[in-house]
């Protein structure tokens, strides 16, 4: 088994595949290595020129369409082969050459994720640094996971960990948390960011919009994955005791000889009432989906890391 696998999902880079390959190789001359790149539904020549400048190291996924930088870096995680996983961009604003320097913080440390923290990070300061701390104080005050920089896509992971990280949809920002709840051990380091030399970005500020969505869903995933009745069971109940008490008391009134016909707090309790009764069985709903998810496909709510066997004294 290869040391590291390096993980690059691609899409219109081909001005930088050549610098691209140029600096993996010469960055990772001394470690055994393989090269996965995956590209995302280019469409200019980056799989030619992927193509022309492949060795014997090297292993390209080439997408039907594009289908986003979170599944290109699903695809080669699953591809690899090596004890180690890195993930870097295309582009070449993160360096290659950091990567052995996060290995051996990682085989020392006894660390399962070494992430890439930006040093004098070369982007936009509206359009892109802004946004990005924004987003990163957002996440880490909602996450209880203290990282500075969630958008470095330069990473180094063991490989166990990688692959049971469970990338969907946009998750690629989140990972740090996904490996978190898998119980990974997750240390910073410093390191090189460059300007973009070639090519555009695909980073618009309309994506610092869809982390409020995506961190709803870590949210969830994090404290209720397990265990979601806690969460729609917890507010239904909630929502149907405050629905049923409002009615009793305008019920009283009304014995009273009051009319509450037209009161907007008959339909404040009724609406509370349905809509306890609705989250109560939305919960029992997704119950049993977890519960189908884990027990159809062998799956458990839990990791061992380490099995020890005691020996007789």
């Amino acid at each position: 088994m290869k040391k590291l696998s390096l993980v690059v999902p691609m899409m219109n880079e081909e001005a930088n595949v050549e610098p691209l390959f140029n600096a993996v190789r010469e960055a990772l001359k001394d470690v055994d290595y393989e090269f996965i790149l995956v590209d995302d539904g280019s469409t200019d020549n980056t799989v030619e020129k992927m193509k022309a400048l492949a060795d014997e190291r090297t292993k390209i996924l080439v997408f039907t369409r594009n289908c986003g930088q979170t599944q290109a870096m699903a695809a080669g995680i699953e591809a690899a082969e090596g004890e180690l996983i890195a993930t870097i961009d295309g582009d070449l604003q993160n360096d290659p050459s950091d990567i052995p320097t996060m290995i051996e913080k990682l085989e020392k440390g006894g660390w399962d994720v070494v992430a890439g923290r930006r040093l004098k990070r070369q982007d936009g300061m509206f359009l892109r640094k802004i946004p990005s701390k924004i987003a990163n104080f957002i996440i880490r005050r909602s996450t209880g996971v203290y990282l500075k920089d969630y958008g470095c896509t330069l990473k180094v992971y063991r490989s166990n960990v990688a692959k049971n990280l469970g990338l969907y949809g946009e998750l690629h920002r989140f990972i740090p948390v996904l490996a978190k709840m898998y119980g990974a051990k997750i240390v910073e380091m410093d390191v090189k960011h460059h300007a973009r030399v070639h090519g555009v970005s695909k980073y618009g500020i309309g994506r610092t919009f869809k982390v409020v969505s995506d961190l709803l869903l870590m949210l969830f995933m994090q404290k209720y994955k397990t265990k979601p009745m806690h969460l729609f069971g917890g507010l239904g109940v909630g929502a149907f005791g405050v629905g049923i008490l409002i009615n009793f008391y305008l019920l009283i009134l009304k014995l009273f000889g009051e009319d509450i016909g037209h009161r907007p707090l008959l339909t404040l309790g009724i609406v509370l009432v349905i809509a306890g009764i609705q989250l109560i069985t939305t919960g029992f709903l997704s119950e049993l989906i977890m519960r189908t998810y884990y027990e159809s496909q062998g799956k458990r709510p839990y990791n061992i890391k380490e099995i020890i066997v005691g020996q007789a004294q």
